[in-house]
């Protein structure tokens, strides 16, 4: 017994109703979808197999891409709640995506990678691919035979919120990179013999020159002849004089406290002073051994 090979609901090559579909299906994304960014990861060092850590992931390239939201009742996830740790928010949301227009759209990867992220527009937020689900999902099960590349019209994107642990996020794109900047921790410095302005966003750096820097930030927000807010630190500052790449402001830094509070919109995170000041009553610093007899 066989099926009627006139009616053959499974062929074995592509055929031009698939590809019907298959345009349907991308014309239905761009109706009732959203525009959203891709960023892919990068790292600047070796992934950690054994562990299955990058721990200096940086996005640096962002393709803008249209998306269907599948979750029509809001939110999945565990939502908001309050912990031992603070408020966290462990939102989650799935994603369609056309294979075709992502294969056009992001070149040199084959599909939507684990540890990618999206950024939306609309949310002003980003969310970390968690699953890439390439198999099929419950919106299209095999229309019509496998389709095209062996597998069904899109990528269902399982994703949850970002949750921001000082990856570099510059994409160029002015949207993205004011959104991510905020988030970073920041250090206050107070300076002393100014000379010049700096500017925000701009590399500073100590050293006899910036090939051979010692210590590099970016100027987060700077108050003339007083102090500066700084991010992105690579090093440790000293009480010597920084210099600013693109405006070739001077100055020198008189206090340099990596103490100051985080200003961080994902994670509220406990800095240095809170954690001293409520151990003061409790442990004498002033023996070697605070812990153990004097």
């Amino acid at each position: 017994m066989s099926t009627n090979h006139f009616f053959n609901n499974y062929p074995k090559n592509i055929t031009s109703e698939q590809l019907l579909i298959e345009d349907l299906v991308i014309e239905a994304i761009q109706i009732s979808g959203m525009d959203l960014y891709y960023l892919p990861r990068t790292s600047r060092d070796s992934v950690d197999y054994l562990y299955g850590e990058d721990q200096l992931k940086q996005y640096i390239t962002a393709y803008p891409i249209e998306m269907y939201l599948e979750n029509v009742n809001g939110m999945e996830g565990e939502g908001d709640f309050i912990s031992k740790f603070g408020l966290e928010i462990r939102d989650e949301c799935t994603f369609l995506v056309s294979r075709r227009r992502f294969k056009a759209t992001i070149p040199d990867l084959i599909r939507p990678n684990e540890g990618d992220i999206i950024y939306i527009p609309l949310l002003q937020n980003f969310f970390e691919i968690t699953f890439c689900e390439h198999e099929n999902n419950q919106t299209m099960f095999y229309t019509l035979g496998r389709g095209r590349g062996g597998n069904v019209y899109v990528y269902a994107l399982k994703m949850k919120q970002l949750l921001f642990s000082n990856e570099i996020i510059q994409t160029g794109i002015k949207e993205i990179d004011d959104q991510i900047r905020y988030n970073y921790p920041k250090t206050l410095i107070n300076l002393t013999n100014i000379n010049g302005k700096f500017l925000n966003d701009e590399i500073i750096y100590q050293g006899t020159d910036y090939a051979n820097n010692t210590v590099e930030a970016l100027v987060y927000d700077y108050i003339p002849n007083i102090s500066m807010n700084v991010y992105r630190t690579i090093g440790s500052f000293s009480n010597t004089t920084i210099t600013g790449i693109t405006s070739g402001a001077t100055a020198d830094v008189i206090l340099y406290s990596d103490m100051t509070p985080m200003d961080n919109a994902y994670d509220d995170i406990m800095d240095n002073n809170r954690i001293k000041t409520a151990a003061e009553p409790l442990i004498d610093f002033s023996n070697i051994n605070p812990f153990g007899e004097p």
